[in-house]
């Protein structure tokens, strides 16, 4: 059987894929519906009438992957792939599988929109051109687009594909990239309330985003070099960073420290920090006075602080001595801060 179409996206798309979220109607259902994006609901995890069988033939794809052999030739404006078995019943499942997959495209209900790749290939649906064939053994695909950042799209899905049919689940749990993130080299990090300290990577559309309304009490112990600034204190200078400008927009965050163990005497002022551990002021500080200025409470512990042979008056001013940790990360946690441990 020969068709030519230009479909919302290639029938290839999906082939040998696992762990993906489907659409709610089955091509049988569609007809009478013809509702785009139906039941959609949280992951697009629920099940139609074909819902289960397509998960079968995936799922046994998958695990046969090693009785499938594909070969893919990169054209000028796409790729050509043919994906075939010598077992009859897989070559079978192959055809099955597009043959399903080509209805499922053409009626624009996307599945994998968890894979970024995936995701992104389904916004240029109606810029790609299919031309496929069943052979004796399976299916031959060209798979074709005049935009040059979709021809990159199918040559990338492509790849992806065949590193399914060469690894099967090891591959398939795993998110492949856009071309222009694989290519954009590092990542640009930014420093939306702490300057210098607390570098962070936005992430508007990732899960998970930052909460107006958190409370977070950090009980920092990690000690670390008298000469280096505090890891552990700029990882608090992250987690403001964070709620700040890591996620789609800014939130709301209340954030304080509570300083003991090792961690006990960054807290001291230059001077008295200086002649205690020969160095040329304290490298804490201004890590530190960024958070105060950001509006953290800076807690260190009273006993610990005596324990040390340090006194209460050679804390900065912007620090509060408290009587001890624990009544401060017991007084916290019940005004509703969640507790998170920096220690070593």
């Amino acid at each position: 059987m020969n068709t030519s179409k230009t479909f919302q996206a290639a029938c290839l798309i999906f082939l040998f894929l696992g762990n993906s979220a489907w659409s709610q109607d089955d091509p049988g259902s569609q007809a009478k519906k013809k509702e785009p994006g139906h039941g959609h609901g949280r992951g697009m995890h629920q099940s139609d009438g074909r819902h289960e069988v397509d998960h079968k033939v995936f799922q046994y794809l998958l695990q046969n992957h090693d009785k499938i052999v594909r070969t893919v030739k990169e054209l000028p404006d796409g790729v050509e792939t043919l994906t075939e078995s010598d077992v009859p019943e897989v070559a079978e499942k192959i055809k099955d599988h597009v043959e399903w997959m080509a209805y499922r495209v053409e009626n624009r209900q996307p599945i994998r929109m968890r894979d970024p790749l995936f995701a992104e290939l389904f916004k240029h649906t109606d810029k790609i051109k299919i031309v496929h064939k069943d052979t004796e053994k399976g299916v031959k695909v060209i798979e074709t687009s005049d935009d040059p950042y979709v021809v990159r799209l199918i040559q990338a899905h492509a790849k992806a594909v065949s590193g399914f049919v060469e690894r099967g689940f090891a591959e398939a749990m795993k998110n492949h990239s856009v071309p222009e993130t694989a290519e954009s080299g590092d990542p640009e990090y930014s420093y939306p309330a702490i300057a210098e300290y607390g570098k962070v990577v936005p992430l508007p559309n990732a899960a998970q985003q930052p909460r107006d309304g958190s409370k977070i009490v950090v009980d920092v112990t990690k000690g670390g070099s008298p000469e280096k600034l505090n890891p552990a204190i700029e990882k608090v200078a992250r987690f403001v960073n964070i709620y700040q400008g890591a996620g789609k927009k800014p939130a709301q965050v209340e954030i304080a420290i509570v300083l003991h163990g090792e961690a006990t005497l960054t807290i001291l002022n230059s001077d008295i920090y200086s002649k205690r551990f020969e160095t040329k002021g304290n490298p804490n500080l201004d890590c530190l006075h960024q958070l105060h200025e950001a509006g953290v409470e800076i807690f260190v512990c009273g006993q610990s602080l005596i324990g040390k042979n340090a006194k209460q008056d050679e804390v900065v001013v912007f620090a509060d001595v408290a009587v001890s940790a624990l009544t401060s990360l017991v007084n916290l946690q019940a005004d509703g801060f969640s507790y998170v441990p920096l220690g070593n």
